[in-house]
């Protein structure tokens, strides 16, 4: 079983458990999921607890190897989901994959969390099927 955060195109948001990421997909494609809010079915997954790798976690070839520039509308899109994420997220900096433990296993209240995660961390994180996704870097990031 796996928990989504959704919204509904009024921009309610709610939760939902899935068998897996590609049942919730169908579901959703099929319009069977609604919104508790309004009765929508045109519900999206909504941006979940990202995990940002540190700088020192990154092999030193990748981060010696100059990033290719990706093009303006990209970045201002990445920008913008970064600036939401950071608006309606609290930052929970190194304690990352902790925090996510306990908000999956219940044991700390549902919300929606950013900081670091080792990739030993991400790796345990993905194994146990616990609901992340990591934020792309920004050219300025890199400064």
């Amino acid at each position: 079983m796996i928990k989504f955060s959704l919204v509904c195109r009024d921009g309610h948001e709610f939760e939902a458990w899935f068998k897996s990421g590609a049942a919730s997909e169908m579901q959703i494609a099929a319009k069977q999921v609604t919104c508790p809010h309004c009765g929508d079915t045109a519900v999206d997954k909504a941006v979940m607890a990202p995990a940002i790798a540190r700088r020192e976690d990154r092999p030193a070839a990748a981060a010696a190897r100059p990033a290719a520039t990706p093009p303006q509308a990209y970045v201002q899109f990445l920008r913008k989901v970064r600036d939401e994420i950071h608006a309606k997220a609290e930052y929970v900096g190194g304690r990352f994959a902790e925090e996510a433990r306990r908000i999956h296993f219940d044991e700390s209240d549902a919300r929606g969390i950013y900081g670091e995660a080792t990739a030993e961390e991400v790796k345990e994180l993905a194994e146990d099927g616990i609901p992340f996704m990591p934020v792309p870097r920004l050219p300025e990031d890199l400064n």
